[in-house]
Parts: structure tokens; C-alpha cells; sequence
């Protein structure tokens, strides 16, 4: 497992020397990289972790516990539009900051309930998870952008407001040592906490029994049903927090047209869990590797490299592949995907 381990941190880090030496090459100018990674940069890359790495904590749970959500792009899409849409017919482009939380509360509420939609489906009348998966996906994907036709007559919504930051100071003084919006502070908090409730707590062996062996949870008496709906209620939870803190804690508008302004975030989510096998530091790191490639197409505009955008924005699905052909197929859990009923021999 150790060896596994440093193997896929080798990978990755051979990963991003190829990626630092292609820039170099491709910018000819030795500084570039000062250039780039500045504190605005890296804020920047904090803001885009943020979707895919709640969205990629959400699938670690559902999946340990033996239930495949590959619908997680759908759940961040019905969360955007929703913190946006209650956000927005509250208080309009001048939403106040509570309103704001109304919208952010209410979308986390309507991913909950879609997740909820999901494993009712999946777990009571033991449908295909992955046929339900892109249902949900699919269904978001035309609901939300039909629902803001409706409500505003095109797919676009009108921009609002986004939350405020927090910032955090040494006390008594007015040193910052760290200015963020809110989503960003959750994110930070709930890697941590993910981590020590999946390794260190009785609910994260129940999680890891359930997708592993559920059949001798059952034996201890543990509902493997209820862990079941827990996990995937938790992927509902963290998505929602994904998806509204793209729009409200970003982007200050639902972009509909297309793949959505989530634009393939959950899918990378999938992949960044996967990357980082269910363990949610591994997960946030290659989340973070994604998002910093995502602003460095951004970044490279800005300062006028000319490198085309279409290049750089296939370098994360790029390092999809190659930290895949050095580390392998990562190991899902021996019962995901495969249902249970309690008592079954």
C-alpha cells in the first residue's frame, strides 16, 4: 500500500515537471513561472478547487459506502442553478449577504433531495447505478437550463451578488493571514474532517464495511441500508456545497448554455477521487492539481503568453491519462455497485 502510495505522488510530480518544462518551452522565457504563481494565482486556483472538491469528498462517501454516484456533475449543476434562482428572486441583482445564504442553504437542500431521488432509486427498487448516475446528470442538465427560461427567459441568469469574504487576522493586530470567500474556508475544514470521520470514527468503518463487506456489518447488527443512504445523502450534501460555491462564492450567475457553467467539474471530481484512492487528502490534492491547470490557461490570457486556450485546457484530462498508465487502476471497493439485502447468504 505504501509503495502504491509514493508510486502515485512520483506520477504526480512527474506530471508537473512535464507540464513546468512544456510552459517554459512554449513561453520561451525562463521567469514565466514567477510570472504566474503570484497570490492572486493561487486564490484563484483555491476558488476552482472548490466544485470539484466537494463534488470528489461526496462520490468517496457514496462509493465506500457501495454505492457508485457517478450523477455528481448533475448534483453540482441543480445546486448552482437552485443557489442562484432563490438567491436571486429574493433579493434580485442586490441580494443582500443572508439572502445569499437562503440561496446557498436552499441549493445544498435541493442536492440533498436529488441524492436522496437517487438512492431510493438505487438502493429500494435496485436500479442500475450507473444508468441512475446519468439520469441524474441528464435530468439537471435539461431541467436547469429549462427552468431558467422560465424564470428568466433565457438560459443565462441576470448577475446577483456573490458572498463576502472572510478574512483571517492575527488577533489584535491587522496582520491578514488568509482572505477567502466562504466556500473556500468549508473546503479547507471539510478535507480534514472527511479524512478523520472516514479513518478514525465508527461511521467511516461502517462506510468502509459497507462497500467492502456488507454482509458482516449486517452480521454486527449495523443497517447496511442506512449506511448506504447516509453515504449518498453526504455526496448530495458535499455537492451542493460544490455547486453553490461555484456560483454564489465565483461566478454571481447561473450560465446554462452548453455543458452548463459546471463545464465537466463533477466528472473531474470522479476522477480526482479515484486519483487519490477514496483517501479525501489525496482527492483535494489532485483537485487542486486540476484547478491550478484550469487557471493557468486563465492566468497565461492574462499576461498576454500567447498559448492557445484549447491547448491548455486539455492538459488536465491529458494527466488523466498519463498519471493512469504509471499508477494503475486504482481499487473500488468490492462491493460498490452490487446491491444487498439484509439477511442474504
Amino acid at each position: 500500500m505504501a509503495d502504491s502510495r509514493r508510486g502515485r505522488w512520483i506520477a504526480a510530480l512527474l506530471v508537473l515537471l512535464g507540464i513546468v518544462v512544456a510552459l517554459e518551452l512554449f513561453a520561451g522565457v525562463l521567469g514565466v513561472l514567477v510570472d504566474i504563481v503570484d497570490a492572486n494565482y493561487l486564490r484563484a486556483v483555491l476558488r476552482l478547487t472548490v466544485p470539484i472538491a466537494f463534488a470528489a469528498l461526496g462520490g468517496i462517501f457514496a462509493e465506500k459506502s457501495g454505492v457508485i454516484n457517478i450523477g455528481l456533475e448533475g448534483l453540482l449543476i441543480i445546486s448552482a442553478f437552485t443557489s442562484i434562482a432563490v438567491a436571486g428572486l429574493l433579493g434580485g441583482g442586490d441580494a443582500t449577504q443572508a439572502e445569499l445564504w437562503i440561496g446557498f442553504g436552499s441549493a445544498v437542500l435541493a442536492s440533498v433531495l436529488f441524492a436522496l431521488l437517487f438512492a431510493v432509486v438505487c438502493i429500494e427498487f435496485k436500479a442500475d447505478q450507473i444508468i441512475a448516475g446519468l439520469a441524474v446528470w441528464l435530468i439537471a442538465l435539461g431541467l436547469a437550463p429549462f427552468a431558467s427560461k422560465v424564470i428568466w427567459g433565457q438560459v443565462n441568469s441576470p448577475p446577483i451578488a456573490t458572498l463576502n469574504n472572510w478574512t483571517l487576522r492575527i488577533p489584535t493586530t491587522d496582520v491578514v493571514l488568509f482572505d477567502a470567500s466562504p466556500p473556500v474556508f468549508m473546503m479547507l475544514i471539510s478535507v480534514p474532517v472527511a479524512w478523520y470521520a472516514l479513518n478514525r470514527t465508527a461511521f467511516g468503518r461502517w462506510i468502509e464495511a459497507s462497500g467492502e463487506n456488507p454482509k458482516a456489518l449486517d452480521t454486527v447488527g449495523v443497517d447496511v441500508r442506512k449506511v448506504r443512504y447516509t453515504g449518498v445523502l453526504l455526496s448530495g450534501f458535499f455537492s451542493g456545497l460544490g455547486g453553490a460555491g461555484l456560483a454564489l462564492g465565483r461566478v454571481g450567475q447561473f450560465i446554462g448554455g452548453g455543458t452548463t457553467m459546471v463545464n465537466g467539474r463533477g466528472w473531474i471530481g470522479i476522477t480526482a477521487y479515484l486519483f487519490g484512492n477514496y483517501n479525501p487528502l489525496g482527492a483535494f490534492g489532485a483537485s487542486f492539481l486540476f484547478a491550478s491547470l484550469d487557471a493557468l490557461q486563465i492566468r497565461l490570457q492574462q499576461l498576454g503568453y500567447n498559448v492557445p486556450s484549447e491547448l491548455i485546457g486539455i492538459i488536465p484530462y491529458v494527466t488523466v491519462v498519463v498519471v493512469l498508465a504509471f499508477v494503475g487502476r486504482t481499487r473500488l471497493p468490492s462491493a460498490a455497485g452490487d446491491h444487498y439485502e439484509s439477511g442474504e447468504e
